[in-house]
């Protein structure tokens, strides 16, 4: 079955940096466009980044030039590497496909910015 499970997330001082790591299995990850969305508390989930699966990568203007989205196939993972991190990021970051039609969503891990 798809799974997609997260790691990485944690607490950070405003202007550091933290890798989130998506472990996809369960499907041809290789073949999929895929995404890390995330949701503020009180707020609806936003997409913050996007990678086809073919490597052309797409990001909200919040997180434009501070955040990287990338995939390794050999590994069938895909990574957020957050840097200059501002409280406005916490959140609870979500690793998304839709695979074989439907959304999958992974576990979840939180992320907070504060001093």
């Amino acid at each position: 079955q798809v799974q997609l499970v997260e790691s990485g997330g944690g607490l950070v001082q405003p202007g550091g940096s933290l890798r989130l790591s998506c472990a996809a299995s369960g499907f041809a990850f290789r073949l999929y466009d895929m995404g890390w969305y995330r949701q503020a508390p009180g707020k609806q989930r936003e997409l913050g980044a996007r990678i086809t699966f073919g490597g052309t990568t797409n990001y909200v203007d919040s997180v434009k030039g501070r955040f990287t989205i990338s995939r390794d196939n050999s590994k069938n993972t895909v990574y957020l590497q957050m840097n200059s991190l501002k409280p406005e990021d916490t959140a609870v970051y979500y690793c998304h496909g839709v695979i074989y039609g439907a959304n999958y969503w992974g576990q979840g891990t939180q992320v907070t910015v504060s001093s």
